[in-house]
C-alpha cells in the first residue's frame, strides 16, 4: 500500500487511505489478511451485511464476500495436535479411516469425514487451535482495518456491532453448546420425516472437536433443477421451519447459508447442518415480530410502526422520511402474505424492489446505524 502511495504522490495525486487500500492488489492482500482472521472477520464481514447488504461501499463488499469461500484450512501440523490434545494419544485406534483433508473449512474450524471401527461414518468438526483465546483482539484488529480504510463512514458507531461479533464467536466456538442446539433441534424435528439432523457422538465431542453422523445427501442448489412441485415442496418446508423456529421454539439457527442445508434425493429430507449460531429470543422480542408481521399482512402502518421500535429497528431520533422507507421495506417483504393464493417468487420483483429502496436510503449515510 505504501508503494502505491508513492507512485500515486508522484504523479500529483493525493490518494485517501481507502482509495490505497482499495487497488486491485491491495484488495487481494486484504482478503488475504482477513481469511486469517478466520472467524472474526466473517463475522464482522455477516454483520456489515445484515445491516448494509447491497448498501456497503461494492469494493469492500466484494473483499468480504472472498472471506468464507477463501477460509484457509488448517496445515496437518495443527490439526493433528489438536486431535491427540483432545482424545488423547493413539488416538486414531478406533478409527477404520480418517481424511487429513477437510470437506470443507468455514469461519472457525473444519470438517473432516471419518469411519469408525464398527463402520459408523461420522463428520468431525474440529476448531482451528487458538480462535477462541484471540477472538476479542481479532474482532478488533478487523475494526482497525475498516475504520482505517475510509469505506464506513464516521458517523456508523459500530462498537455494538464488534461487542455483539464477539459475543456470537464465543457461542459459536462453545462445540458442546452446538452439540446441544444440534439434540435439542433433532429432537423436536427428526421424528416428523421432512427434515433430517446428524446425531452428536457424545464420546468424541468436546468444547473444541464436534463430532455427528455423517449426512449423506446433494447441495440445495442443486434443486434448481427439480420438478417445479418438488421446489415449492422444499421452499414450503423453509418457511415453516423459520416460522416455527421464532413462533414455536423462540430460537433460530441465524447463520442460513446455503452450505448449512443438504437435500436427501433418496428421501426427499432437508437435511439441517451447523446450529454454532443457534439464538434465543425473549418472549418480549418474539411478540413484537408477531405483531410486525400481523400488521404487515393487512397494512396497518402505525402498528408495523410500534413493533419495528419495540424491536429496536429505528433510532430514537430518526428521520421520518427515513422511517417511512423502512417500513415501506417491511411492507414490500410481507407482500407475500397479502397475496391471495400461491406466491410465485420466481417471477416477483419483490427483491428488486426491496434492494431499489435500500439503496436509496444507502446513499444518505446519515441513515447508517448498527443493527438491533
Amino acid at each position: 500500500m505504501l508503494a502505491e502511495g508513492v507512485r500515486q504522490w508522484s504523479r500529483g495525486n493525493r490518494p485517501s487511505v481507502g482509495d490505497l487500500l482499495l487497488t486491485p492488489g491491495n484488495a487481494q492482500r486484504v482478503a488475504d489478511q482477513l481469511s486469517r482472521l478466520r472467524g472474526a472477520a466473517m463475522k464482522v464481514g455477516q454483520l456489515l451485511s445484515m445491516d448494509a447488504g447491497d448498501l456497503m461501499p461494492p469494493e469492500l463488499a466484494a473483499i468480504l464476500s472472498r472471506l468464507r469461500a477463501d477460509a484457509q484450512p488448517m496445515p496437518m501440523s495443527q490439526l493433528v495436535p489438536v486431535l491427540e490434545t483432545a482424545w488423547g494419544a493413539g488416538w486414531d485406534s478406533q478409527f477404520e479411516r480418517f481424511s487429513f483433508t477437510p470437506l470443507a473449512a468455514a469461519s472457525i474450524g473444519q470438517v473432516h469425514a471419518a469411519q469408525l471401527k464398527g463402520g459408523e461414518r461420522l463428520a468431525i468438526k474440529v476448531q482451528y487451535p487458538g480462535v477462541r483465546q484471540s477472538i476479542a483482539s481479532d474482532v478488533d484488529n478487523v475494526a482497525t482495518l475498516l475504520r482505517l480504510s475510509g469505506l464506513l463512514p464516521r458517523t456508523l458507531d459500530f462498537a455494538p456491532l464488534l461487542e455483539e461479533a464477539k459475543r456470537q464467536l464465543h457461542d459459536e466456538a462453545d462445540y458442546l453448546k452446538e452439540a446441544e442446539y444440534l439434540e435439542s433441534y433433532r429432537g423436536r424435528l427428526a421424528a416428523e420425516g421432512d427434515f433430517a439432523l446428524p446425531a452428536v457422538h457424545a464420546g468424541l465431542t468436546t468444547p473444541d472437536i464436534l463430532a455427528m453422523t455423517f449426512m449423506d445427501g446433494v447441495p440445495i442448489e442443486s434443486l434448481a433443477g427439480a420438478p417445479q412441485a418438488e421446489r415449492d415442496r422444499v421452499l414450503g418446508l423453509l418457511f415453516e421451519l423459520l416460522f416455527r423456529e421464532i413462533f414455536e421454539f423462540r430460537c433460530v439457527q441465524t447463520d442460513p447459508n446455503f452450505a448449512n442445508y443438504r437435500y436427501d434425493e433418496g428421501s426427499g429430507r432437508l437435511v439441517l447442518l451447523d446450529f454454532g449460531a443457534t439464538r434465543h429470543f425473549s418472549e418480549r422480542c418474539i411478540a413484537a415480530y408477531r405483531r410486525l408481521l400481523q400488521a404487515g399482512q393487512v397494512g396497518d402502518l402505525d402498528t408495523l410502526s410500534a413493533a419495528a421500535i419495540d424491536i429496536g429497528y429505528f433510532q430514537v431520533d430518526i428521520d421520518p422520511a427515513h422511517k417511512r422507507q423502512v417500513l415501506d421495506i417491511f411492507l414490500t417483504a410481507c407482500e407475500p402474505l397479502r397475496h391471495e393464493g400461491p406466491y410465485d417468487f420466481g417471477a416477483s420483483t419483490l427483491a428488486v424492489r426491496i434492494r431499489d429502496v435500500g439503496l436509496r436510503l444507502g446513499r444518505d449515510r446519515s441513515f447508517w446505524h448498527t443493527p438491533p
